[in-house]
């Protein structure tokens, strides 16, 4: 049977006796983090299949614990359920380190009686989602860093080099190539405006985060990270690795349609993806069922469409999901390793370049005034 959690109940079940007050102060003070539940999530679903109560098994993980936060976490949980409390209600208490799908995949399993078969699933969720982003940083990292390491070159280049050899080039200005001309003046700028340059950087970057955090400019950027070429691959499958397998273990083990997707919308910020989640729940509230959202969509693939279809048709949705989401993370993978690939001979060529028109400017002059000497 699905199992609902209103926000009501949550709000009403708050913890009482000594601390009870303290959780939300230490986590914003130490707040711990996703590596945190997932040891929490393994320990307890390890205890709970030996056959150890919830709260016996809550009071030998919380001993174990380094971390003060997460320390006391784990006793207002036990406290809470030993004095009456459902689990789920009492990990709702704690927002900030358990989502609702997570409190809501807890409630499911109650409810069925196989808590510790949903944590270990909860925990392999939350180790790919790791993994995922480690993957994602790891092949963003070099090109980033090649990108400031050639920024810093070229700054240096023209704030240190160009200026001490102005005097030199001003005796054949009329002879000097147009890349030393323009190199010569942006250096100029750069030693003699930087403080305005400075300022109008950082006035233009607030100015721009300004936008990108209101209801347009993240609208906007919504759409574009949808809609470029080459990007918009990679969030697609980003978007449809997360939320497909959240959907997959939430109604593989329970949870209602309207649940599942709600926090479905919580793990994806996107607000273009969050509106096709939406026209889901909106066909199911309607009778209606998930293949016909998935081939309306544009960005939707066509073969995942085909295999929502067939698995809402053999009564197999969860799994199928489950399929698609590992098939698309592999499919991340590699397109993000042949990304980092490609990059880094694109921005070595570039570097190439910048250096080699800068050093032409520096380089062709100097023979001129050599020949002018002679």
């Amino acid at each position: 049977m699905p199992i609902e959690i209103s926000i009501e109940q949550q709000a009403a079940d708050k913890p009482t006796g000594p601390g009870a007050h303290r959780p939300r102060r230490l986590l914003r003070n130490r707040r711990p983090g996703t590596q945190d539940r997932i040891f929490f999530t393994e320990q307890l679903a390890l205890l709970l299949e030996t056959g150890t109560p919830l709260h016996t098994a809550l009071g030998a993980i919380s001993g174990q614990l380094a971390s003060p936060g997460m320390r006391t976490i784990v006793e207002g949980l036990r406290e809470m359920v030993t004095n009456g409390s459902s689990f789920s209600h009492a990990l709702a208490r704690y927002p900030e380190l358990f989502p609702t799908s997570y409190v809501k995949l807890v409630a499911a399993a109650e409810e069925g009686g196989f808590l510790d078969n949903v944590l270990t699933e909860l925990r392999n969720m939350d180790e790919k989602r790791a993994e995922l982003r480690r993957t994602v940083l790891s092949a963003l990292s070099y090109p980033a860093f090649l990108i400031c390491f050639s920024l810093f070159v070229v700054i240096f280049v023209l704030v240190v080099v160009f200026p001490k050899f102005a005097d030199m080039f001003a005796r054949i200005a009329d002879r000097l190539p147009v890349t030393t001309l323009v190199l010569m003046r942006v250096s100029h700028f750069l030693n003699h405006y930087w403080p305005l340059l400075l300022a109008g950087l950082v006035a233009g970057t607030a100015l721009l985060v300004w936008w990108l955090k209101s209801a347009a400019g993240g609208a906007a950027l919504d759409r574009a990270r949808m809609s470029l070429f080459g990007v918009r691959e990679i969030y697609i499958r980003i978007y449809l690795i997360r939320s497909l397998r959240l959907l997959a273990l939430s109604l593989g083990n329970g949870v209602s349609v309207p649940d599942a997707l709600l926090a479905c919308r919580e793990v994806v910020q996107n607000r273009v993806f969050r509106t096709f989640l939406g026209s889901i729940e909106t066909r199911v509230n309607d009778g209606g069922g998930f293949a016909a959202s998935f081939q309306e969509a544009r960005f939707i693939p066509p073969m995942v469409s085909q295999m929502v279809t067939t698995g809402e048709e053999t009564g197999r949705l969860p799994l199928v999901l489950g399929r698609i989401a590992d098939h698309y993370e592999r499919e991340l993978a590699r397109t993000l390793a042949a990304f980092s690939r490609l990059v880094e001979p694109v921005m070595l060529i570039i570097m190439g370049g910048v250096v080699g028109l800068i050093v032409s400017s520096l380089i062709l002059p100097i023979f001129k005034l050599s020949q002018a000497v002679h």
